[in-house]
This record gives C-alpha cells, structure tokens and sequence, in this order.
C-alpha cells in the first residue's frame, strides 16, 4: 500500500518541513558532534605525534607498523595533501594508500621491497613538506613543549575534521534518526533485539525490530552470497510464517545536490531486494532534510516509498 510516494502534491510542502527540520538540528547539535570528534581526533592526533618522535622520524617501519597514521600524516604538511596529490607527488601505489587509510592496513599481495621502497617515498614527502608553522621544534635542538603540541595537534585535528566534515555530521544524523525509530517503535510496544539474534529475515519474531542487519543475496556476477546492509528491520505484530519484515533505510542530507548524486543506491538496494526476495519485498526511506522533487521521484518510479522524520507517525500506515 502506497503511503508517500503516490501524493506528489505533498512533496514540495513536505521538503520545506524536512528541510527545517534539519537546519534546526544542525545549528542545536552538529557544532557539539563535530566538536566531540575533534577533541577525540586531537588526542589521537598527539599519539601519532609520539609514535614518529614528534614527527622527526616518519620511516618504513612506522608506516608498515602503524597504516591508519597517513591521513594525520597528510594533514601535517604545507599545504595539507589530499589523498590524490600524495600519491603523485611520492610516486606510490594508489592502493596502498587506500588500504593504508581506509583498511588500516597494507596491500598483502604487493611485494616486500616495492611496499618498503613507497612507504619510504611517502615518508620523504611527508617529512619534506611538514608544516614548519606547526611544528616550530622541527631543526631546532630543543624538543617540543607541551603547549607547541597541543596546539599543533589541535590545528591539525581541525583540518582532519574538516576534511571529513560531512561523514562526522551524517554518522551523528544516522545515529540520531535510529533512535528516533527506536523511540518510535518501543512507543508502539515493539521489542528490540540484536542482530546477532536474528538467524533469518523471515524469521524475526512478530512484534520485534532490529538495527544495522546484514540482509543476504545472491548476485550473479559475484557468484556467491553478499550482505546487504540495510539501517533496521521491523516485523509487524500481526505479521504471518515466513512473511518479510518492513526493511527501514535512515537518510540524511543537508544539501540538495548530493541526494541527486547517490539516488540510485537505494534503487540499486530495491532491485537486489526484489530479484532475491520477491515483488512483495517492502524497503522504505526514512528521510530527513534536503529531498526535492527530483529525488522523491526517481524514487516513486522504482516503487519505493518512503516516511518524513517529521511525520514520523506515517510508519502506521506501513502495518505497524
């Protein structure tokens, strides 16, 4: 049954409350998220510092020891480096980097004198383009203060932060509407349960919901199973042996370019739902902020519906 995405005359008025409903979010809470992650980011930050003797040894041994350290490291230089410029200015493996940043961890299958020959190259760049605002002890003969630390460590844990701005305040989004389904669905006397304790997705008991579940398919290029991670799945209370459980995806935005950009993702979600699954798969979005029309349509056309946060009640209309 169709709730949302069948009443195009409501969605431009739904936007603007979704809209509103965001930015008054963002201004009350994301400043203090981002803040959190900073300081958190700083403290890091000075373990690194410590971990390469306050940046003046940045070697192989560091590098294969510690992989997660690059992009601090990235972001010690003058100017910072973006992820693609090291890799050209050092001459390196782009996959290395990519796994040394996001795997913490190196590439198992490259050789060991190639890997150590761009760890060392990485190190060199790093070392020859550190910022010496930042770090003032760098050829001098006295070490670091505790003060010349924390303040290098804060400056570049606001350059990390800000690289990664948008993940930072998206995790707190998604974190904060999980809960407000959570909320929603212990109101309406339905029982969370683990992930871990769901053995299959028809198998849910009636009246349960859970978060973060790795649904399996099977795609035919891969040629085996996949999970496919979908943000919570609720089994209504008067729901039958073997029928599917409402499959809840958190969607956030604070712009509305970027929701054009990546709506094909929870079609693509919908098609691998349905070719595994069945026609009478239900999958629907829980949307907060900047969705326009354009993305509410491309949506509608591949049959997915969708709840506003600030309608969060339209969950009844589901069979909940």
């Amino acid at each position: 049954m169709a709730v949302n995405y069948n009443k195009p005359d409501r969605w431009k008025e739904d936007t603007a409350l979704s809209v509103d409903m965001y930015n008054d979010w963002f201004m009350r809470f994301a400043p203090e998220a981002f803040r959190a992650t900073r300081e958190q980011t700083a403290k890091e930050i000075q373990e690194t510092f410590a971990a390469t003797r306050n940046l003046d040894d940045v070697g192989v041994e560091l590098l294969r020891a510690k992989p997660s350290v690059l992009p601090v490291l990235r972001m010690s230089t003058c100017p910072p480096l973006a992820r693609d410029r090291l890799i050209g200015l050092a001459g390196v493996s782009g996959n290395l980097v990519d796994k040394m940043e996001k795997d913490n961890c190196l590439p198992p299958r490259m050789a060991r004198k190639d890997l150590d020959r761009d760890l060392r190259k990485i190190g060199e760049i790093i070392v020859r383009l550190a910022d010496p605002g930042l770090f003032v002890w760098l050829g001098r003969k006295k070490g670091p203060t505790e003060k010349e630390l924390y303040r290098a460590a804060t400056i570049v844990a606001d350059r990390l932060c800000g690289a990664e701005a948008n993940p930072i305040i998206r995790n707190a989004q998604e974190k904060r509407q999980l809960a407000a389904v959570g909320d929603w669905l212990s109101g309406a006397n339905y029982r969370y349960v683990s992930s871990g304790e769901v053995t299959g997705i028809a198998e849910m008991t009636p009246g349960t919901f859970t978060f973060q579940l790795n649904v399996p398919i099977f795609q035919q290029d891969a040629g085996k199973p996949i999970k496919l991670p979908v943000d919570a799945a609720v089994m209504p209370k008067m729901a039958r042996e073997g029928d599917f459980p409402l499959l809840i995806e958190a969607k956030s935005a604070g712009d509305f370019t970027n929701v054009n950009k990546r709506r094909k993702e929870e079609a693509t979600k919908m098609k691998q739902l349905r070719a595994n699954y069945g026609e009478g798969v239900r999958y629907v979005l829980f949307l907060c902020g900047y969705f326009d029309s354009g993305y509410l349509g491309y949506e509608a056309a591949e049959g997915i519906d969708w709840v506003w946060e600030h309608r969060i009640e339209d969950f009844r209309e589901f069979g909940l």
